[in-house]
């Protein structure tokens, strides 16, 4: 079994129940869905399908919803060719409604201005001219244009161009320097976050975070969404922004999962950085038991190719060897030509870098941390497993905070945890090395060891003569808290 895991966006190529099965099959373990696209009727579809086949299937398959969040888009009623020298004007606050077929509507500040020969491109987030200033870039389209502030007023800036080409409408655009004072869940994806919620998603994933901040309020706003009726999702934090980067530490900290998504992250910095930065993130997150996600452009060139060329197979082979939790898929999957094929192939890659001398993590990697009582634990289960060469770690864990826990050490044995929560079953489908086991909840510990056994070799991943380490806390006690570790031989 593969143990880092698999994110696979659901798109228009794979939306079909049968095809989500045979993405599950071939070794997807998270579907994305991205609510950037589709509405609440076909998305809620989607939840649908997924539910149904986890259950048919009895596998865990955890449900993310990414929100779009604060994409800020251009707006011009015809294309827009800027040469390299020449000066545009910016404007904010545009939409679709607002440009005519034949020509821009300037606003009227600019014609007073005398400014009317001057290209004009508008963007569609009002305000947001206030937030950048002399000398901030401004990035169109995955930053294949760029334009630098040169005059700044009350209502437009003037830019200079550096680097030219045709700007078309509901581009994305990127401003890396800029304080941004735009909330991190926009009206849209307030609606769409209550839809998410209705539909008990697994995680929820918030794009272009900047704080710690604004990940506790979004946690805050669900809790009141939610009252007291269910088990929260686990947010997922994306790390596209510059300000992000400065933010790292708090970021982990506020969030239950991290996402290094490298595509805006290479357009609002230098691309050379941008897998120093994976790197770093990762390392971070392992050490304090964070699941982290990479994304973006894995298998990229499989949207129209059968395989993938030699630097794609690295790039996976380099964030499993880094100990990812999980590896990503976005538009190989949402709308390529080879959906199944491209899971297959990552599974692969995955499954023979495991196996490698590369894939193990660096003797006392997590020595400089202060230990806490549960990491001690965590520590101690590990050695011990090694020390007698057992067979698995079989965690009780209601939160997936044990497991986590203990998957930071990236064992070589297996983890199995065993859940009477099934939220908590399907959000382990993010955790490096984890297969995971719903049972009742137990009244002793005694009984939590004895029917942990029994689920293990019914579903035959033990066998008589086995070795396992135990690991577990009192029923009843703090959900957070281990308290106990127990070698069991498999009678």
């Amino acid at each position: 079994m593969k143990r880092t895991k698999i994110v696979a966006t659901i798109g228009p190529a794979t939306d079909s129940r049968e095809k989500i099965k045979q993405l599950i099959m071939a070794g997807m373990n998270v579907a994305r869905i991205n609510f950037s696209h589709g509405d609440h009727a076909s998305n809620g579809k989607l939840i649908a399908h997924i539910k149904e086949l986890r259950t048919e299937l009895a596998m865990p398959v955890g449900i993310l919803a990414d929100l779009q969040g604060p994409r800020i888009r251009t707006v011009v009623d015809e294309e827009v060719d800027i040469v390299k020298g020449e000066k545009i004007i910016v404007v904010d606050g545009l939409d679709s409604a607002q440009v005519s077929n034949s020509r821009f509507l300037v606003p009227k500040q600019i014609s007073e201005a005398n400014l009317k020969n001057y290209k004009v491109v508008g963007l569609d987030w009002k305000g947001i001219i206030a937030d950048i200033e002399m000398g901030h870039d401004i990035l169109i389209e995955d930053g294949l244009m760029k334009v630098t502030v040169v005059e700044k007023y009350k209502d437009y800036l003037v830019a200079k161009v550096k680097d030219g080409g045709t700007v078309k409408n509901h581009k994305g655009v990127n401003i890396p320097d800029a304080k941004l004072n735009v909330g991190v869940v926009t009206e849209k994806d307030e609606k769409d976050l209550h839809f998410a919620l209705e539909s008990d998603v697994d995680f929820v994933a918030l794009s272009f975070v900047s704080n710690a901040q604004e990940i506790l309020d979004v946690k805050e706003k669900i809790k009141k969404i939610l009252g007291q009726t269910g088990q929260l999702p686990q947010i997922v934090a994306k790390i596209e922004r510059k300000e992000a980067i400065k933010n790292i530490v708090e970021i982990i900290h506020a969030a239950d999962v991290i996402m290094v998504a490298r595509g805006d992250l290479g357009i609002e910095m230098e691309e050379s950085r941008v897998v120093i930065y994976q790197k770093e993130i990762t390392a971070r997150c392992l050490r304090s038991a964070t699941p982290v996600i990479v994304a973006t452009q894995m298998l990229n060139s499989m949207i129209e190719n059968p395989r993938p060329t030699r630097a794609e197979v690295s790039d996976v082979s380099n964030a499993v060897i880094d100990h990812a939790d999980a590896v990503m898929l976005s538009g190989e999957t949402a709308n390529g030509k080879y959906p199944i094929e491209t899971v297959h192939i990552m599974k692969e890659i995955i499954t023979n870098t495991e196996k490698s001398p590369f894939d193990f993590l660096e003797h006392g990697f997590l020595r400089d941390e202060e230990a806490s009582v549960s990491a001690a634990i965590a520590h101690s289960a590990h050695e011990l497993s090694k020390d007698i060469h057992a067979v698995a770690i079989v965690a009780a864990s209601v939160s997936g905070f044990t497991a986590r826990m203990i998957t930071r050490h990236r064992p070589a044995n297996h983890v199995f945890v065993i859940t009477n929560n099934v939220k908590t079953h399907n959000q382990l489908s993010l955790v490096w090395g984890v297969e995971s086991f719903i049972l009742p909840e137990c009244q002793d510990l005694d009984e939590l060891i004895d029917r942990s056994v029994e689920a293990l070799k019914e579903n035959k991943k033990i066998k008589t003569k086995d070795k396992l380490v135990m690991v577990a806390g009192r029923p009843g006690i703090a959900r957070e808290h281990m308290s106990l570790i127990k070698v069991e031989e498999v009678g």
